[in-house]
């Protein structure tokens, strides 16, 4: 090849150079940005100081990057040479994930703050009991756990590289991006499991069976990739859907490569039979980070979901509807019967997730516009629900630490009437009781699936809802209607951090059923892909 040759090379490839369009890219950006001054801040920061330094980093870089998503409302275009797409689901995902990443990071900073407990009884602002110091966390023992949790405050980068990776995988627009973000927001979340400062065995546990069966998921996503690529010669979404279009002789490529890179995806959401993980991990990992990944990680992996079914493969509706039918009926009927025979508080919620996962994917079914708006709003609704929810466990305790055994929260309602009353109102939610968000959420998913044809998925939908209001009504019959046992735990202080958490997730939970319709409406104008 002459010279001449190589500079005309050179010249058409950088006439090709990659493009970064920053604007578009603001909202991962920042949240990247933020958490890499959080990592130098952690090796050059004094250790009095990481901490409040961390906490401002963190909630100012999440609301900072909720001001992007904001700014860059009503924008369809992509960024990075086609690789992300910028549209109606990906900012209404990313400001979900956002909002409700904020009321997480609160909790993580609760979790390295302790709560301070004071020598005789009183009551606080949210009508829990504060019992005796020698009754609850308040020994020599617990300082010293609490200052180890004030020195791990390399929980905050980590939670934001988690989010950026969770902010980039409803946006990827091909296969190689999605599985980076998948890795990227992932890997975190495997050590965020395993830093419980009790249990900690528990907690390790649960960390590693996460990565392991994580590590597998990974490898079923990247041998689909595999088998896309190799049908469509492309890893793009829209190129993939060109071919499925066509049509072409390799069509058992498609049919292997939709189904291996369902599996990685079902696995994040904790669908059956790919469910297995999420009892464990959300039993053994610390509570403010079992909230954050109920809440956060379930919204970004519906949206992968969402992207992948609705602009890579809406040709092929007849053969991937079946599959996802078949599966949304065994993660609702498995989450609702198993989740009546828990006993443990933490092991009846991440059954409760199951069963509520199960009820998303009829609006994935549901193949519309309606159904993907419906999605959509069910994941905000379900989000702060989730996580008030977990708030509230996190407050139960005795002097060996939170308190899950469902026994002994007989009597809850008689000693902390307000945060038993509002602890109800988050299992009322996800029944799907009318006046609550979780009622709305049900109701758009299952009047979509149901005008998509799905009708015998509605039904048992419905079913199963019945099944799922027995165990959250039990609790509340447990919380005010059981005398208290012997060994009853106590209601610690809610700091400030807590309660704002609490009351946010009640507030919002309150609103979307009392006046869902500007949510409603925000999600239908969302509800339209780059294709």
């Amino acid at each position: 090849m002459s010279s001449f040759d190589n500079l005309t090379l050179l010249s058409e490839a950088a006439n090709h150079s990659p493009s970064i369009e920053y604007g578009l890219l603001s909202p991962m950006l920042i949240v990247f940005g933020v958490a890499v001054v959080g990592v130098l801040v952690e090796a050059f920061a004094p250790r009095g100081v990481r901490y409040p330094v961390q906490l401002v980093l963190a909630v100012g870089g999440l609301a900072a990057a909720f001001v992007a998503v904001v700014l860059l409302a009503g924008t369809k275009s992509v960024a990075m040479m086609g690789s992300v797409a910028v549209d109606g689901p990906t900012l209404f995902l990313q400001g979900t994930i956002l909002l409700v990443s904020i009321p997480a990071v609160l909790l993580v900073a609760e979790r390295g703050s302790g709560n301070t407990v004071p020598e005789s009884p009183n009551h606080d602002a949210l009508g829990s009991f504060t019992p005796q110091a020698s009754s609850v966390p308040g020994s020599v023992a617990e300082q010293e756990a609490t200052k180890a949790g004030i020195a791990q405050t390399e929980v905050f980068p980590l939670t934001l590289f988690a989010v950026g990776g969770m902010l980039l995988f409803p946006a990827s627009n091909d296969l190689l991006t999605m599985f980076v973000a998948l890795e990227v927001f992932s890997l975190p979340l495997y050590l965020l499991c395993g830093l419980a400062r009790r249990r900690r065995l528990l907690s390790q546990e649960a960390a590693m069976k996460y990565f392991l069966l994580g590590a597998f998921s990974s490898a079923f996503f990247v041998f689909g990739i595999a088998m896309l690529y190799g049908y469509a010669g492309t890893v793009d979404l829209a190129g993939i859907a060109d071919a499925a279009r066509i049509g072409t002789e390799n069509d058992s490529f498609l049919w292997l490569g939709t189904g291996l890179v369902a599996v990685g995806l079902l696995f994040k959401v904790g669908a059956v039979p790919f469910h297995s993980w999420i009892p464990d991990v959300y039993q053994g990992a610390p509570t403010p980070i079992t909230s954050f990944m109920a809440t956060a990680t379930k919204i970004a992996a519906f949206g992968a979901i969402l992207r992948i079914f609705y602009v890579a493969l809406p040709n092929e509706y007849v053969n991937w509807r079946p599959l996802m039918w078949g599966v949304a009926i065994l993660t609702m009927v498995v989450g609702s019967i198993v989740a009546v025979t828990q006993t443990d508080m933490k092991r009846m919620l991440a059954y409760s997730a199951i069963a509520h996962t199960g009820f998303i994917l009829t609006g994935v079914v549901a193949d519309s516009d309606a159904g993907l708006s419906a999605t959509m709003f069910y994941l905000l609704a379900y989000g702060f629900s989730t996580v008030g929810a977990f708030a509230v466990v996190s407050l139960v305790r005795d002097a060996d630490g939170e308190v899950a055994e469902l026994s002994r929260w007989a009597g809850l309602g008689r000693r902390s009437p307000l945060i038993a009353a509002v602890f109800a109102l988050f299992l009322l939610a996800f029944a799907g009781i009318p006046l609550t968000s979780g009622f709305i959420g049900k109701f758009a998913v299952f009047r979509a699936a149901a005008e998509g044809g799905a009708v015998p998925l509605v039904i048992v939908g419905v079913l199963c809802s019945a099944i799922a209001a027995y165990f959250y009504v039990r609790v509340i019959v447990l919380m005010f209607f059981t005398d208290p046992t012997d060994d009853a735990p106590t209601v610690v202080v809610p700091s400030s951090l807590t309660s704002s958490v609490i009351g946010l997730g009640a507030g919002v939970t309150l609103i979307l059923g009392v006046l869902p319709q500007p949510a409603l409406d925000l999600a239908e104008r969302a509800a339209e892909f780059i294709r």
